[in-house]
């Protein structure tokens, strides 16, 4: 049997023409060819008339459009090949204005829109697709039905050509029959039907978008939290920090005191004639007044923030049945206190009046929230008519210690229970 065909020794590919194997040389540089009698593949889509000349070939075209039957045209195209070469032909100008011929056949295969049903073209182009993307996907779904077409256009979406009119051989064109037209109750079931999908699938995303939210606020609380903790240990080391030099200051107070004694009193005996006092003689009588003293007076002062609070523990407890006037006294006496730390230079936030009836409302009337007041640096001034904090007297300290000990009552529920 004579050759059908030509293979390329290096790749395998088959050819029915010289022309092709010519071209193929051209390409990939492949000198090794020989007759076969294996026919090319001539496998033609059903659907769109495309022609296949590969399972290969065939396999993408079906990952690419859907269409899955084919019709084997290749026993129709086997004819002997001619291994002679062609000569080059001179071409008229009609021939040159078409751009020649198609593959060694001698005819111009014109290109032309592809035949699809008018009627589902309709309902696409009023459910808002522009008519070539319609076109296209009528043609790569095969004219199976509205449905089809849509999914069609949806998986597609993101094609390049997708609002590109798609071409087809003239000779592919083929007249189908038209579908059943759909009935206006059934084109606005369908139009629901995807509105719906639309709709359902839009909930999805939002849904996990609002999930990635709720993520980035936990992961924002975790770390406001953690920052929070940070402040408040450090705030805590602070205060440790402070109370002891208060409490080395008042032990080298007191170490100064006891030192003035024993020099007042060995004054005392050098102008009175008496001997100076012998330091390792006995003193039965001072371990007992010592012991006395520690039984008896407290290891040291109450400092600023505990007359503080003890000034907000006593107006809590004494109006413990009312948490609301409780509440606002404590967030009056917090924003006096702000002010002054805020704007030191005005006088207008460094002095109150006591008559005010606001004010005799909200803390005169309550028992410790003057005194409060007096513990940050107020008094009482022209016949106690007025508080009044002088300006040199601000002391930022002071007024922080007062801002801390307030924010502490607030926000315990606890404050002032036990």
């Amino acid at each position: 049997m004579s050759g059908v065909s030509l293979q390329c020794g290096d790749c395998g590919t088959l050819f029915k023409t010289v022309e092709e194997a010519q071209e193929h040389a051209e390409v990939t540089s492949h000198t090794n060819f020989s007759e076969s009698t294996q026919a090319v593949l001539n496998l033609v889509c059903t659907f769109c008339g495309k022609p296949c000349r590969s399972k290969t070939e065939s396999g993408l075209h079906t990952k690419r459009t859907g269409h899955t039957e084919f019709t084997d045209k290749t026993a129709e195209a086997v004819k002997p090949i001619s291994l002679e070469v062609p000569k080059p032909k001179a071409h008229d100008d009609e021939n040159m204005a078409e751009g020649g011929d198609d593959s060694g056949t001698g005819q111009h295969e014109e290109m032309v829109v592809p035949e699809v049903d008018q009627n589902l073209l309709s309902e696409l182009e009023t459910m808002g697709f522009p008519k070539a993307r319609a076109i296209r996907a009528l043609h790569f779904s095969g004219n199976a039905s509205l449905e089809a077409a849509v999914n069609w256009v949806v998986e597609h979406e993101s094609d390049p050509d997708i609002d590109e009119t798609p071409m087809v051989p003239a000779s592919a064109k083929k007249a189908e029959a038209p579908k059943p037209s759909l009935t206006p109750e059934e084109i606005k079931l369908k139009q629901q039907e995807l509105k719906e999908r639309a709709r359902k699938k839009k909930e999805e995303e939002e849904r996990q978008r609002e999930r990635e939210r709720e993520k980035e606020r936990i992961r924002i609380g975790k770390e406001l939290l953690e920052a929070k903790r940070i402040e408040e240990d450090n705030e805590r080391k602070r205060i440790i920090a402070l109370r002891k030099a208060e409490k080395e200051e008042e032990q080298r107070a007191r170490e100064r005191i006891r030192q003035k004694l024993e020099e007042d009193k060995a004054e005392r005996r050098r102008k009175l004639g008496l001997p100076a006092e012998d330091p390792a003689s006995p003193k039965p009588s001072t371990p007992v007044v010592e012991e006395k003293k520690s039984s008896f007076l407290p290891v040291r002062p109450a400092t600023k923030a505990e007359r503080m609070r003890e000034c907000l523990r006593t107006l809590k407890q004494t109006h413990k049945d009312d948490e609301a006037k409780v509440k606002t006294a404590f967030n009056t006496l917090l924003t006096y206190a702000k002010n002054v730390a805020t704007n030191p230079s005005e006088e207008k936030f460094r002095k109150i009046r006591l008559s005010n009836a606001a004010f005799q409302d909200r803390i005169g009337k309550l028992q410790g929230g003057i005194e409060f007041l007096e513990h940050c640096g107020f008094e009482k001034i022209e016949g106690g008519e007025f508080l009044y904090l002088p300006r040199e007297k601000v002391d930022m300290a002071v007024l922080n210690t007062a801002g801390t000990e307030l924010n502490n009552a607030i926000k315990n529920p606890f404050f002032g229970v036990l």
